[in-house]
């Protein structure tokens, strides 16, 4: 069946809806999203089920409104939960490798650590004041006194003993010497002993001997009592100091009941001192007064806040934008000392994960997956529930400087991935542990059904648009213009596009225009001038293709009519603009038995789309002309002045319309172009980009003069995507331009070249004068010329022998 298109059929007029713009400009839109219903349950059952691998993948494309979705629902969500508490990290007394962390209650993380800069401060300040007492110097003394007095004693008995002996003792740093003296208590000079007779000497020796290991004797009981003095004044130190913490910490413990990590890390703060009471005070003093930052030996009391939530109410939400490995997990910074580069637990800063731990990540995917490491050590967080700290060079086995080991902090997040639904499709197949960790999925469309609610909700999200940017007024014909603009985006009369970014930028951009032209409102003529700008800025290559058809370097036929060569058209998308450009077909035909052959593929430059494209016209010539005979011929196909590879099948329709006309020696009239992918019976399917192909080859008309005799075929289907240029339907409603919709091949055949199709009759032969009946006649007439040249030749073989 043939249609042929009114200007009602080309494009969908706004103006036909009852709204009421004034009533949609004060109401503010009720959901936060619309046209996303999938997305949107989705996101309201996943959002908040942290456990389980329930993490959400949010699928969409630019401009779908994933993120403020997601923003949306999050706020609703996090102010309701429980506001997670602090992290920080603590030096380990026990291996200061391994750094030791601590959580505290929302907001303590600060607290407790200017807790315990002034808990050093004051143990500095009561220390300093308890040992310059003079209760603690007369119990020191009186310890040292005692001592002095039992090793006076001491002293005495080993004189005492000397002399009995007739000898005296002389103590140096390095020995005892045991002297032999006369009766008087003169010491001996060498000469004096050398005189004495040999048993004398050794009587003397011997008692010298004896001497000398019981006064070594009486010196270790001394050196016992010496330590015993020392334990004394330890532990009077040690009491002293340990009275002084307890005091200062009572309060603390009081109030850090039910925390086991912070009261013991206090108390391991206490042990330390006092067990490096001398250095403790002597940095204290060194420093003229206490202080708690002047020097490095204080380093090792200080905490470090990971996670501050003190201003949060809820649970926290973070996008992280550059998902490095040091940004999703934290980092080990390093200081230079002496040429060496050193770190230690202070040195440690968190990341992303340590800020939405008890809440929510919002990572994209795209930079997660290009960032080194960071996509398995997210997996490995999640699977595990721990955060670990580690530093990249350790994974590419590269040695690097003094590092450290801090204990993992438990996770507790939900992920929220951003991305397009290539990406989640090729995670979920290639990636195992994609699927398990990311269990729901929100799939944002682009486009929403064409109706009454559905234009008011998205006049509704313009206008609060409008609003927030601080944008001028839209008038009622610049929103009916933007709402058709919408349909064309979302290729399709029965759709609305909801990429509110694209939309977004014309509202700006007819804003300026608007100022520009001293204008208070954004009228109809802003919108349009907006559209055009946009599409002007990007199609120089398409101004330049169509001058090279124009001055004839490209050949394209609009007004003749040819035999085996048809337009077609195809499409070129440069990223930021896709248009139609025709391109001529032809086809020869000769006799033979190779069957079609495809230029394009036999030179490689055809996609297997467009290969199956072909072979489908080898299965319709088959069915329709191959039930009572071969098919024996020779075709070749071609686009001409065509260097690039080619794909697709829209241009299959075309294609066998050149091939027919060829085989039929019926001219085609050159100025209409067609488009449409065919199936092996026939029928028209529908392609894409048609609003593109059309106004293609009408601007290529156009601008060579339009006769009334031009136009596009394109299948039935697609008459639910137009919405063409205001010039092409001007054009069709004065006639100088037509669109037909069609059905079948047949139908495209009688309006190209005037002869009806033809129908197949009782016998297998067509209707007389019809398309196939001269196709079939033509197959026919191919089939006897190879059977006359085979007989020809097995003829002369016969004769040769």
């Amino acid at each position: 069946m043939i249609r042929t298109l009114t200007p009602s059929d080309l494009r969908k007029d706004i103006s036909k809806q009852k709204i009421d713009w004034k009533q949609l400009k004060k109401k503010e839109p009720s959901r936060p999203l619309i046209g996303q219903e999938r997305a949107l349950k989705a996101l309201e059952f996943g959002i908040g089920n942290k456990r389980g691998g329930f993490n959400i993948y949010v699928s969409g494309y630019p401009g779908s409104g994933k993120s403020k979705a997601v923003n949306h629902f999050l706020e609703e969500k996090a102010k309701l939960e429980e506001t997670p508490g602090d992290w920080c990290y603590v030096n380990n007394f026990q291996d200061s490798f391994y750094p030791k962390k601590l959580k505290l209650p929302n907001g303590g993380g600060q607290t407790f650590k200017l807790e315990v800069q002034q808990l050093i401060l004051e143990i500095q300040k009561m220390l300093i004041n308890a040992f310059e007492s003079k209760e603690y110097h007369d119990r020191k003394e009186q310890i040292i006194e005692e001592f002095r007095q039992k090793e006076k004693e001491f002293l005495k008995q080993i004189h005492r003993k000397a002399r009995e002996n007739n000898f005296t003792v002389t103590r140096t740093p390095i020995e005892i010497l045991v002297i032999p003296t006369d009766r008087e208590g003169t010491p001996l000079s060498d000469e004096e002993f050398n005189k004495l007779n040999q048993k004398e000497r050794d009587q003397i020796l011997a008692k010298q001997s004896e001497l000398k290991d019981e006064l070594f004797h009486l010196l270790q009981k001394n050196r016992e009592i010496e330590r015993e003095s020392n334990k004394s004044l330890f532990k009077l130190d040690e009491s002293i100091s340990s009275y002084a913490i307890d005091t200062l910490l009572e309060e603390l413990q009081e109030k850090y009941i039910g925390f086991e990590d912070v009261l013991l890390h206090l108390s391991e703060i206490k042990n330390d001192i006092i067990s490096n009471l001398h250095d403790f005070l002597k940095a204290s003093l060194q420093q003229e007064g206490p202080s708690y930052k002047q020097d490095v030996r204080f380093q090792k009391y200080e905490v470090n806040v990971i996670t501050d939530n003190t201003n949060l109410s809820g649970a926290p939400i973070v996008l992280e934008l550059n998902p490095t490995l040091n940004n999703l997990f934290g980092k080990l910074e390093h200081e230079s000392y002496m040429g060496t580069l050193i770190t230690n637990f202070t040195l440690i800063r968190g990341g992303a994960l340590h800020r939405a731990n008890g809440g929510y990540l919002i990572i994209p995917l795209k930079d997660l997956l290009f960032s080194y490491f960071s996509w398995e050590s997210l997996k490995r967080a999640l699977k595990n529930n721990e955060i670990i700290i580690e530093d990249a060079r350790e994974q590419l086995g590269i040695i690097s400087a003094k590092s450290l080991k801090p204990e993992p902090i438990p996770l507790e997040v939900q992920v929220i991935l951003i991305g397009s639904p290539r990406w989640y499709y090729l995670l979920y197949e290639l990636d195992e542990d994609f699927k398990e960790l990311f269990k729901v999925k929100a799939e944002f469309d682009t486009a929403m059904d064409y109706s009454l609610s559905n234009i008011q909700d998205f006049a509704g999200v313009t206008y609060k648009m409008q609003r927030e940017n601080d944008l001028y007024p839209i008038n009622n014909k610049a929103m009916g213009r933007l709402i058709e603009h919408a349909s064309r985006m979302a290729d399709d009369r029965k759709k609305i596009s909801i990429k509110f970014r694209e939309i977004r930028d014309i509202l700006h951009e007819a804003d300026h225009y608007a100022r520009t032209g001293e204008k208070k409102v954004i009228d109809v003529k802003h919108i349009e001038q907006a559209i055009e700008a946009r599409y002007f800025r990007s199609n120089l290559i398409q101004e330049k293709i169509n001058e090279l058809i124009k001055r004839g370097h490209l050949m394209i036929d609009l007004t003749e009519y040819r035999v085996g060569q048809i337009n077609g058209i195809s499409i070129l998308d440069l990223g930021d603009i896709s248009f139609g450009k025709p391109n001529k077909i032809t086809v020869s035909i000769a006799s033979g038995k190779v069957g079609l052959i495809d230029i394009e593929r036999e030179a490689k430059l055809s996609g297997p789309i467009h290969t199956k494209g072909t072979l489908i016209l080898q299965g319709y010539l088959l069915e329709k002309y191959g039930q009572d005979k071969p098919v024996s011929l020779y075709a070749s196909l071609v686009f001409e002045q065509s260097y690039s590879e080619i794909d697709g099948d829209s241009a299959s329709c075309a294609e066998l319309f050149a091939l027919l006309s060829s085989l039929a020696d019926l001219p085609i009239n050159q100025g209409i172009a067609v488009t449409g992918s065919i199936n092996q019976k026939g029928e028209l399917q529908p392609v894409g980009a048609i609003n593109q192909k059309i106004e293609g080859f009408f601007e290529v008309c156009a601008q060579r003069g339009l006769s009334g005799k031009q136009g596009v075929i394109i299948p039935r289907p697609n008459l639910d995507n137009l919405m063409l240029k205001k010039e092409v339907v001007a054009a069709v409603e004065k006639g100088l331009f037509s669109i037909w919709a069609v059905d079948t091949v047949d139908d495209g055949l009688e309006i190209i070249t005037g002869f009806p199709a033809g129908k197949r009759l009782k016998g297998g032969s067509f209707s007389t004068n019809s398309v196939h009946c001269r196709v079939d006649e033509r197959i026919r007439q191919l089939n006897a010329n190879i059977a006359a040249v085979s007989a020809s030749n097995a003829k002369e073989e016969h004769l040769s022998y």
